[in-house]
């Protein structure tokens, strides 16, 4: 107690209003009898305080130890493991270690890197993940993105410091980029990807697959002198500009392109004729990358056995055993410098990757990732790679689709595949003496062509958002023209600006309201979904004659009065009642669109009502330079618009609103009293329907909203309604006494009002009756009714209908005084 008084007397010393709006609520209990404890029991809603705030927000105790275990994920399912799942693991395994070990190669020298750098690099992420990462299916090592991007930055490290090996500086790239990506992780703020949208990972995904085909056309027909460091179309104009130069590479790399097609092709061509044996035809189409580099290896060492010094085509050559690059990264500030440059997109391209494929796979098949884990999974194994010589590596989409339909059980069948890569790595390196760089290049185009986005996509992109197919075309040719890196930025900050754009420029929905039936087949539907079938099976034919709206149930709804959202345009929609507006916000309600959309609320009332008091302003000079009336001679404004009511109220529809800021309210607070101005000297009540955060609650209650305008001394003269509901359980069950019969409304009037109640109907007492024997006992049971809402927030409501019956009923209470003498419309009370 001493705290708070300490407290509230340096708010008074600081001039802080803590009692501000409390008075309203004791003006509003002490005043007129808004509520009867007959009709449901009271409720009064607690204010959220800033330490309860807080306190929600931190975690506790059960949450932290449930982070620690969130980090290891694999503690959940690795103590059922069984035999079934090895099995099926193990045959995963085998499979994409096969896979992986010429792919790892290829995109190593698509990096600019030796060759066994890609197969440090699939090691380290095949043995790492299945510790941290949350998805079975998703493959890390080595991908074809992500090593240009890598293999641009070691180009152009060679130039402008020579002294240092490419290969040291991809894996201090690889340290930076991996610690970036755990913190993010840790902090559990994976949720980044999200601002990255679909086509601009489609836009960058096919920028980069011709990109990357593009480099290796020289490769593959072994011309060489071609820089890889510029943008697209020049590399594409060299390479047509050393055709004179085309080898022997070319006789390997196009009839390796032609083999990996056509056994491609062939195996999903013969799994339709023959479906019984689509399981062996998948796995000879999987297998298809090793058998094309196993038959040119074989065939580069009949060619070049005899010719190691000078062979007749290029191939791999020296290939150490074992981890040679072993050793601790170099990572300081100098070495940063070298590629500061690149490491956003870096970061981006293994951020998009991984996340974009773990939760396709996923959905596929029917369990769900957790983004931020699978950012710390990869981010610690592209820290603990580069200690073996690893570069950048995240999840690969064909080798996660091999591996999905290779029937891998669990993360575990990484370890598999690690295995086959360390057999390679100290088993096969005289076997990857001979293996021809056309071949790998083969490889590389063959898989990274499947990444290009089909037209029958594009289509759908057209025809689902029209504005997002410039987009796409624009990352694509930035990918061409300029970089990758470019590609991305351009996609992303585009998609961002139209995001905002379209958030600033949001409009909202005046609603209007409409009298509707529900009909299945030939049969009206009563409240409760029981078919209402007419005599003689007439029922279109009365329907069609408007007779069957009148005798049976209906409800009314609240559609556009524009029909902008498709509705049937013949439907007339209604207005709510005469000066009252009900506007509903489409895209939330923050600083951002806050303005776009109270201006098109208040041009709303001006065009459709008239000012409360035509005389408002008594001589010329009081008019506003903004409303300067009528010129001389010329009719006045408001006779030309005596027709149209008054302004009552105003209800905002809050149902796709979470959040408000400051800045939204004091706009909302200036435009309430731009409105008292122009209702003057009557009062607007502002309703507000389906809000669901307390912290906006609190917020409005704070700027003044939630009570009803006072009018001088009349605040009394207001008629609350308040939506109710029944509570069950043994402990609302009540005896009924004798007194219960006299009630002036029977049980069965006071059913059909559950939902809300109104000063007139203070004495219906809401119950819910059953009548039960036990024994020779009679007893009848009444169910417990409260108030939904507090009865402090008399004008927040549930839904929009009891908004709209409270919006009316205090118009109406208001009317009435009014007629009884009291304010008047035409001047001073």
């Amino acid at each position: 107690m001493t705290s708070i008084k300490i407290g509230h007397a340096f708010a008074k010393a600081l001039g802080i209003k803590l009692n501000q709006g409390k008075e309203l609520d004791n003006e509003i209990r002490q005043g007129h009898p808004v509520f009867s404890t007959r009709v449901a029991d009271a409720y009064v809603e607690d204010e959220l305080r800033s330490s309860q705030w807080v306190k929600e927000t931190l975690p506790s105790t059960q949450d932290l130890v449930e982070y620690c275990r969130s980090l290891f994920p694999f503690l959940g399912w690795i103590g059922h493991y069984n035999l079934q799942w090895l099995v099926g693991d193990v045959v995963a395994g085998v499979t994409i270690g096969a896979v992986i070990v010429p792919q790892s190669m290829a995109y190593a020298v698509l990096a600019d890197l030796p060759v066994q750098f890609g197969l440090y690099s699939s090691f380290i992420g095949a043995l790492i993940y299945w510790l941290m990462g949350t998805s079975k299916d998703i493959n890390i090592g080595p991908v074809g993105v992500a090593s240009t991007v890598v293999g641009k930055m070691v180009a152009t490290a060679a130039k402008t410091h020579p002294n240092v090996p490419g290969h040291v500086v991809a894996s201090a790239l690889a340290v930076v980029a991996g610690c970036i990506m755990t913190l993010i992780g840790l902090i559990r703020a994976g949720w980044l990807v999200n601002l990255i949208p679909l086509v601009s990972i489609s836009a960058f995904m096919t920028g980069s697959a011709f990109s990357i085909a593009t480099l290796q056309l020289g490769n593959l027909m072994g011309i060489s002198g071609i820089e890889h460091d510029g943008a697209t179309y020049h590399i594409f104009i060299e390479v047509m500009k050393g055709l004179s130069r085309i080898k022997l590479d070319a006789a390997i790399g196009f009839t390796a392109l032609f083999l990996l097609y056509s056994i491609r092709w062939g195996c999903r061509h013969a799994a339709q004729r023959f479906p019984r044996q689509s399981k062996l035809l998948f796995f000879i189409s999987t297998l298809r990358i090793v058998f094309v580099i196993l038959l040119y290896t074989l065939v580069s060492w009949l060619v070049n056995k005899d010719h190691h010094k000078h062979p007749l085509f290029k191939i791999i050559s020296a290939f150490p055993r074992g981890f040679q690059a072993a050793g601790v990264p170099w990572v300081d500030a100098s070495m940063i410098k070298i590629f500061i440059g690149d490491l956003p997109a870096t970061v981006i391209v293994l951020m998009l990757e991984h996340i974009s494929i773990a939760k396709s796979f996923g959905r596929v098949n029917g369990y769900t990732i957790n983004p931020s884990q699978e950012m710390v999974a990869t981010g610690v194994t592209n820290i603990v790679g580069p200690f073996l010589g690893a570069y950048p590596v995240t999840g690969s989409f064909c080798r996660s689709a091999v591996n999905s339909k290779a029937g891998v059980r669990t993360p575990l069948g990484g370890i598999v595949t690690a295995m086959v890569v360390l057999l390679a790595i100290y088993a096969l390196p005289a076997v990857f003496f001979f293996v021809p760089k056309a071949a790998l290049s083969a490889v590389i185009i063959h898989a990274i062509m499947d990444l290009v986005t089909s037209p029958n996509t594009v289509y759908q992109f057209w025809k689902v958002s029209p504005l997002d197919v410039p987009i796409f075309f624009v990352g694509v040719f930035m990918s061409i023209f300029s970089s990758i890196e470019n590609g991305i930025y351009s996609t992303i900050c585009i998609s961002l600006f139209l995001a905002l754009f379209r958030i600033i420029k949001a409009k909202g929905r005046f609603l209007g309201k409409v009298i509707v039936h529900s009909v299945s087949g030939d049969s009206l539907l009563a409240t409760e979904l029981k078919p209402l079938t007419l005599p003689d099976s007439a029922l279109s034919t009365t329907i069609r004659s408007g007779a069957a709206f009148d005798e049976h149930p209906s409800r009314s709804v609240f559609m556009p009065m524009d029909h902008a959202d498709g509705t049937n345009p013949e439907i007339e929609v209604l207005s709510p009642y005469p000066g009252i507006v009900i506007y509903r916000f489409c895209e939330g309600f923050s600083y951002l669109n806050a303005n776009s959309c109270l201006d098109q609320l208040t041009h709303h009332i001006f065009a459709t009502t008239r000012r409360t008091n035509p005389n408002h302003y008594l001589r010329p000079g009081d008019r506003p330079w903004s409303d300067p009336g009528p010129l001389r001679g010329e009719t006045n404004g408001n006779d030309c618009h005596s027709a149209r009511p008054i302004l009552k109220a105003i209800i905002l529809d809050f149902s796709s609103v979470n959040n408000v800021d400051v800045t939204s309210i004091q706009q909302l607070i200036d435009v309430r009293n731009q409105l008292d101005q122009y209702a003057s000297p009557l009062a607007i009540d502002w309703h507000f329907s389906s809000i669901h955060n307390k912290c906006t609650k609190r917020a409005l209650v704070a700027a003044g909203f939630g009570y009803p305008t006072a009018i001088g001394d009349t605040a009394h003269q207001w008629q609350p309604i308040f939506s109710i509901a029944e509570v069950g359980g043994s402990e609302s069950t009540i005896v009924l006494t004798e007194s219960d019969r006299d009630e002036k409304v029977t049980v069965e009037q006071c059913e059909k009002s559950i939902g809300y109640v109104s000063q007139q109907s203070v004495d219906c007492p809401v119950t819910s009756m059953s009548t039960t024997k036990l024994g020779d006992v009679k007893t009848t049971s009444i169910s417990r009714a409260v108030v939904v809402n507090g009865l402090n927030r008399p004008l927040f409501h549930i839904d929009l209908t009891s908004a709209l019956q409270s919006a009316v009923t205090i118009a109406r209470a208001r009317e009435d005084f009014e007629a009884r003498g009291g304010l008047g419309t035409g001047g001073e009370p």
